[in-house]
């Protein structure tokens, strides 16, 4: 039973959230995706922090979706394609690869850790290596902290 005391230090006590990061996963429709709806199939755990967004290819990622994604509050940003050579559209996720290499780069500019962006190779058979893509990326962003953008 509460006391008067007890209700007012409750009621002086501001709740305290704990920080959750905010993880969006660009995952290619025909390896990436596959791979996580896999990991789900087989009930493997991944952080509940990994947001998934399907897109065709990984090499049709528009840089811009990434920069969007930070700018809305995204702690990081996962891509992850089919393995190179297995692209279903051939050469994707080599343009997918170049292009991840500049945002870095940007990403440097605009004052961002270049670790909050992560490129991966997931095949449709590999929800195992999905759930331990989506974890360890977690810790990575919890141990960085929250992504405070300059102003």
């Amino acid at each position: 039973m509460l006391t008067a005391t007890d209700h007012e230090t409750a009621i002086e006590t501001p709740h305290v959230e704990t920080w959750q990061p905010r993880i969006i996963a660009f995952l290619c429709n025909w390896c990436s995706y596959t791979g996580a709806d896999l990991a789900g199939i087989s009930r493997i755990q991944w952080d509940p922090s990994v947001s998934i967004v399907r897109v065709m290819c990984s090499g049709r990622m528009d840089p811009t979706f990434v920069v969007k994604a930070y700018r809305l509050g995204a702690d990081g940003v996962i891509i992850s394609g089919c393995h190179p050579g297995d692209c279903h559209y051939q050469e994707g996720n080599y343009k997918a690869l170049r292009r991840v290499h500049l945002l870095k780069r940007l990403l440097i500019g605009f004052g961002i850790d270049p670790e909050r962006l992560r490129l991966v190779w997931v095949s449709a058979s590999e929800g195992d290596q999905w759930a331990e893509t989506a974890n360890d990326m977690a810790r990575e962003i919890r141990d960085l902290g929250p992504l405070r953008l300059p102003t």
